[in-house]
């Protein structure tokens, strides 16, 4: 069941008003940069479940062709992220490119997306976070969804004081997750780590198990390594909100996993992504300790397309989220078009990260 905050019920509105009033197609060309760089998470058939508050982050294969035909369609290069600031300095318009990108190391992506992109020729990148690929990782986002799942009623502290909600039917279920979701993200990373483990606890779910499940192993990491059309990159240590450490912590989540992952993997790692990558996720700090440590380019999860003046800022790159939430061409048309871009930044054509 799709359960639509406020927010996600405002873009499908847009969506729908830029499709009816063809603004995708007569817009396009002022709106659209020289190239695109998707983001994904899960790729795996549809979950019949009433409670799954993180769907946004999954599509389903059949979807994933979907996207690829329509990149196809639009006249899209799909090109890979090493490809990337040539395009950029080369200012062609000629064709747009896309790049294809999985965040966070799933197992789904190698058994779900990748032979569908295979089919299309299509190379693609995967960010690891090198916890998760040795079993022992604290998928909390997955905690808490699987916690509250389980659980009638959910209590944790704000603020020293209890903080109770019911869990019982699936719209509770929802209304809890996002709250402590909210709250979570708002505090420290210790006690997100902590409140969520224990949620788990109380609902008999073995906290950092979640890693080894549902992500790729340090043995299939080296397998894939190997193929052609795979770039494998870093998505820190442990998935942290780069921007709540400290300068030495965060510099060590960045270099200390470009490091392991080239050890591991016997390979250079030339390419990053910030965990969730917003703007309170990462930053000039971030952006620059992701620069010093040796990466060719980094990605964040700010939305927008590409343009020359990205050139300057290959550390601090925009992506285009291909939403669960919204598994339509027609929500595929308006995001390659660039046209929600360019009212998001208030007419500006790019929004660059400095």
């Amino acid at each position: 069941m799709q359960f639509m905050r406020p927010r996600h019920r405002l873009f499908t509105a847009g969506i729908e008003v830029i499709a009816a009033s063809r603004a995708d197609r007569w817009l396009r060309n002022l709106a659209r940069g020289l190239g695109i760089v998707l983001m994904f998470h899960h790729v795996r058939p549809r979950r019949d479940v009433a409670f799954a508050p993180n769907e946004l982050l999954e599509i389903t294969p059949e979807f994933l062709i979907t996207v690829l035909a329509e990149l196809r369609r639009e006249g899209f290069d799909i090109i890979p992220i090493a490809a990337v600031p040539d395009r950029l300095r080369s200012n062609r318009r000629s064709r747009p490119f896309a790049v294809l990108t999985f965040d966070d190391g799933y197992r789904d992506n190698v058994e779900h997306a990748w032979p569908i992109l295979k089919r299309f020729g299509a190379p693609w990148t995967i960010y690891v976070t090198t916890e998760f690929a040795g079993g022992r990782g604290q998928l909390w986002w997955l905690e808490l969804e699987q916690a509250i799942a389980r659980l009638d009623r959910i209590v944790i502290s704000r603020n020293g004081e209890p903080l109770s909600l019911p869990s019982r039917t699936p719209n509770e279920k929802q209304d809890a997750f996002h709250a402590v979701y909210r709250q979570l993200r708002a505090g420290p990373m210790e006690r997100l780590r902590t409140v969520t483990a224990d949620l788990a606890s109380q609902a008999g779910i073995i906290s950092n198990c979640l890693a080894a499940e549902f992500c790729l192993s340090w043995d299939e990491l080296r397998d894939l390594a190997r193929e052609p059309d795979v770039t494998i990159g870093a998505h820190t240590l442990s998935h942290p909100v780069l921007a709540k450490l400290d300068t030495t912590a965060a510099a060590r989540e960045i270099a200390d996993s470009k490091t392991l992952l080239e050890r591991r993997l016997g390979r250079p790692v030339r390419h990053f992504a910030y965990p969730f990558g917003d703007r309170l996720s990462a930053g000039a700090r971030e952006f620059r300790l992701v620069r010093d440590s040796g990466f060719e380019t980094a990605v964040t999860s700010r939305p927008g397309h590409l343009f020359s003046n990205h050139t300057d800022y290959l550390h601090s790159l925009p992506r285009v989220s291909i939403n669960g939430l919204f598994q339509t061409r027609a929500a595929l048309r308006t995001l390659f078009s660039g046209v929600p871009f360019l009212l998001w930044n208030r007419g500006r054509v790019a929004e660059i990260e400095t």
